[in-house]
């Protein structure tokens, strides 16, 4: 598409009267073909759901599944489903109330909660953002020095220049953008497929993993790891962005143009976070097939993973094709960081900054640390940092996931689109649940 689909879409009959709307020159951006078939409409509202997806494999999530993976075989293998389950409930929420409203998560959140208590959701909205970011840099500079011999240093130095990347991309449209992330994911998905018919997995092992056990509660440190999981699978960035992107699909106003526009993103957004989920499986299934079958039960590190995974088994490729799925994994969630800083800090501050500014102050955030760590305490703290990383974005899910269930239960804001009463009911016993594994988190690490 040329470059003049970032410019604002022209009227559509029957919009929305004007209103403060996220990512600007994106608002309804898409047409939605009138009279086409169901198809074709599928087709038309496809895209966002597969932006959403891509955190949702970023190399956060593959230091997690690794770890958990290698340690413990595929006893967490229920706690990826689960979390993946519990990703699809919350997105479908996050686009419903865009599309019902308008308006995204981070606007409804300063308006309904205060400018105080907005100030403080955006700050840990943007702790989230830069800790999503710090998994994505090392995960490419990881990827670098596998591939290409590149010092992890430099890699994660070079990072800081992808905002080139981004930029030189939006000339594609943002159509263009969109297919490129699907495309990317398919790539990720054919390096998996790839990997698991050579690591020959246990089929019952696998349907044993499935079903969760009391271990995962009382064992500290597989507690630790399934929080990571969780962390990296339910990304509270995600939840922000994904109300904003429903917007940029040009559906009727009317009630009946919304109950489409939800039923159709709704799908989008299953299908793609189903990708996730099968890819998420993949990494942990492939580490227990391969690693903790073999006896190493440690490992936790990308380059231990990449220097073992030829050898035990016995695959050539096994190693390359890996590294290069690491760093398609890493460059497809870069594509959405600035999206969903632009997101947050215009709905929560009213604050717009230019994409290329904004992707580089989230990058430096994420470069400067992750620099200083490498320099002083070398490759090894690398996958403690991508875990850790995991780990706070999990302590910081809270606080996007309950203001977003609170919203969408509000019948006034809502109206006929708000939850059911059993919507209601699961959405809310996630939010315990998560809430419930962070406070024992907190409280094993503080005491």
């Amino acid at each position: 598409m040329a470059p003049s689909d970032f410019s604002l879409a022209d009227p559509i009959p029957g919009a929305l009267a004007p209103r403060i709307v996220s990512l600007g020159p994106l608002d309804r951006l898409i047409r939605i073909p009138a009279g086409a078939g169901w198809f074709r409409k599928l087709l038309a509202f496809g895209g966002p759901g597969y932006l959403i997806s891509v955190g949702y494999m970023d190399p956060g999530n593959w230091a997690t599944d690794l770890a958990g993976g290698s340690a413990y075989g595929y006893g967490l293998l229920s706690i990826v489903v689960i979390s993946s389950l519990m990703a699809m409930l919350l997105q479908v929420l996050s686009l419903r109330l865009g599309i019902a409203t308008g308006q995204d998560l981070a606007q409804l959140s300063r308006e309904r909660f205060g400018r105080r208590t907005s100030i403080v959701l955006w700050i840990l909205a943007e702790i989230g953002i830069v800790a999503c970011d710090l998994a994505e840099v090392i995960g490419t500079a990881i990827a670098l020095e596998l591939l290409f011999g590149l010092p992890l240093f430099w890699g994660v130095l070079l990072t800081a220049f992808d905002t080139l990347l981004v930029l030189g991309l939006q000339r594609w449209g943002f159509r263009g953008l969109e297919t490129l992330v699907i495309s990317l994911i398919a790539v990720i998905a054919l390096c998996f497929g790839y990997e698991l018919l050579v690591s020959s997995p246990d089929m019952a092992a696998i349907l044993g993993g499935l079903v969760p056990h009391a271990e995962i509660a009382t064992n500290g440190d597989m507690l630790y790891l399934a929080i990571g999981i969780i962390g990296a699978t339910v990304m509270p960035h995600n939840l922000y962005l994904h109300s904003a992107l429903v917007q940029t699909r040009g559906y009727e106003p009317s009630e009946l143009g919304k109950r489409e526009a939800i039923r159709f993103a709704t799908l989008d957004s299953n299908i793609a976070l189903g990708f996730a989920l099968l890819i998420n499986a993949a990494i942990l299934i492939l580490a227990a097939a391969t690693f903790h079958k073999a006896g190493r039960t440690d490992v936790a590190e990308l380059q231990d993973a990449y220097s073992l995974i030829s050898p035990l088994l016995g695959a050539p490729l096994a190693a390359t094709v890996f590294a290069l799925a690491l760093l398609f994994a890493g460059q497809n969630s870069t594509l959405t960081g600035t999206l969903a800083g632009q997101v947050v800090m215009e709905g929560f501050v009213h604050l717009r900054l230019q994409p290329w500014l904004r992707r580089l102050v989230t990058r430096a955030l994420a470069v400067i640390p992750a620099a200083i760590v490498v320099a002083t305490v070398g490759d090894r703290a690398t996958g403690d940092m991508l875990i850790g990383s995991q780990v706070a974005l999990s302590l910081q899910l809270p606080f996007a996931m309950i203001p977003l269930v609170w919203l969408t239960c509000d019948k006034r804001l809502m109206g006929s689109f708000a939850n059911s009463r059993l919507l209601s009911l699961g959405a809310w016993a996630i939010s315990l649940v998560i809430l419930a594994l962070n406070l024992k988190l907190a409280a094993d690490i503080l005491f």
